[in-house]
């Protein structure tokens, strides 16, 4: 009987699923593997919160593989020396997996791809899987240019791009009986973990995107940005694990139209448009894409202001909001990922490297293309057009939270504030500031622009 094996990594899912697709097609058996991997945990990106929604992902995937006959193979370690393992184990002749783009992703396929010929097993690498459309399926004209590097150019070439049509989950997987497992992780293993964290898994996502496609898409383009209204789809959790295609979702957002469809579906280019840029420059998630000199700031006092923004004590009430909805939920709203992020780079000027590791601790859709690429995007060292813009905390929240009400829902201290004097509370009688307890700001924002503009060298 011909085996194949199906190694199993940011795609945790039955529907949609070409590598799985593939096997079931050429092989009498088939082996679905994931492999706990040892270089993952040593690169820092497996924080709590995404182990424990890995966990939901991966006892969600094995039940639906046992629904079908079969079930998921675990294993600990180093992956290639794991796979070539399970090779031995069950005489495969070929490995299927997704591609990926991370500068990891990338060399942990060239070490399988020849520890696999060793053992004479050859590797098999599915595109358009953890994105819709494939990094470097669209270039620009000209021979030297491998990736877009504005986005309005990708999402033209994008959107006339074709998309395949979504496999069927299988109806049955055949595994064979001898390779043994090691035991699925849970979540309640997990310290650590934000008290709000969301549940994992195909089912779940399945779920969410059935909701979200009936209740939510249409409205999208008008409430997007309404921060407490929380109207965004919540799904990019199930997109980072892969739980859901990225092509699947397009095609079902596509059916339903309207404004709202078109705007979110932009959404999910946006997504693929960081994937290609990092597949073409896998340095750029730990280097800036387009240096811009900066002097970040060190010392003292900018540690004093970074453990403040962390935190959400900077004295700004939606900047506030926004890190403490990170700390419980382990996710934040869009657009209090680019306040926040512009607060700590363009105001406070801190490097945006110190910004992106706090999130990739925190965020359970903690991406390194997104990101990286949309921290480097804020703060002006990636491929936004107007690298100096600063959003200014107290515009912004009078504009999407005009209200306050998502203040007021994240910041209780300031609760029985009324109006929009909740947005800056530095205004307030004394003796009223002094009974809520909230902090002053910890930087003026004429100061934070003024240092930033300096250092830029801008007039």
């Amino acid at each position: 009987m011909s085996v194949a094996i199906v190694l199993f990594t940011s795609d945790l899912r039955l529907h949609d699923h070409p590598p799985l697709h593939a096997a079931l097609a050429s092989a009498d058996e088939v082996v679905p593997l994931f492999v706990l991997d040892d270089g993952v945990r040593a690169a820092g990106f497996a924080s709590p919160n995404r182990r424990a929604f890995l966990a939901d992902c991966l006892r969600d995937l094995d039940a639906g593989l046992r629904e079908r006959g079969g079930r998921l193979v675990v294993r600990e370690g180093d992956v290639a020396g794991e796979t070539c393992a399970l090779v031995n184990e069950t005489g495969a002749g070929v490995v299927h997996m997704a591609a990926g783009v991370s500068d990891y992703a990338q060399r942990r396929e060239e070490r399988l791809r020849e520890a696999l010929s060793s053992v004479g097993c050859r590797l098999s690498v599915h595109d358009a899987v953890v994105t819709a459309v494939a990094p470097g399926a669209v270039v620009p004209s000209g021979a030297d240019r491998d990736h877009f590097a504005v986005f309005t150019p990708y999402f033209r070439r994008w959107s006339a791009e074709g998309l395949r049509s979504p496999f069927r989950a299988p109806r049955a997987v055949r595994v064979p009986e001898g390779p043994a497992s090691a035991g699925l992780p849970s979540r309640s293993g997990v310290r650590g973990l934000s008290p709000g964290l969301a549940r994992g898994g195909e089912t779940e996502g399945r779920r969410l995107l059935t909701a979200w496609r009936r209740d939510g898409l249409a409205s999208y383009e008008d409430r997007h940005d309404d921060m407490a209204g929380d109207a965004t789809s919540r799904l990019s959790p199930h997109l980072h694990f892969g739980t859901l295609s990225p092509t699947e979702v397009v095609h079902r957002a596509r059916d339903k139209g309207g404004p709202g469809a078109d705007a979110f579906v932009r959404q999910v280019c946006w997504r693929d448009f960081h994937h290609q840029v990092l597949a073409a420059r896998p340095q750029a998630s730990r280097s800036d894409y387009r240096s811009r000199h900066d002097r970040w700031r060190t010392g003292r006092a900018a540690e004093a202001e970074t453990a403040a923004w962390k935190e959400g004590r900077t004295g700004y009430p939606v900047v506030d909001a926004a890190m403490r909805q990170l700390l419980h939920e382990g996710w934040m709203h869009n657009r209090g990922r680019l306040l926040t992020a512009s607060f700590l780079a363009k105001t406070l000027y801190v490097d945006w490297r110190a910004g992106a590791r706090h999130f990739l601790e925190l965020l359970v859709d903690g991406d390194i293309a997104n990101n990286q690429l949309n921290w480097q995007w804020v703060a002006g060292t990636g491929t936004d057009s107007r690298p100096n813009r600063v959003l200014n905390p107290v515009t912004q929240a009078r504009r999407y939270d005009p209200d306050g009400a998502y203040v007021r829902r994240w910041v209780p201290e300031l609760a029985g504030v009324s109006g929009s004097a909740v947005h800056e509370p530095w205004k307030l009688p004394e003796k009223e500031r002094a009974r809520h307890g909230y902090p002053e700001p910890v930087v003026r924002l004429s100061e934070g622009l003024a240092r930033f503009k300096e250092a830029r060298g801008l007039d």
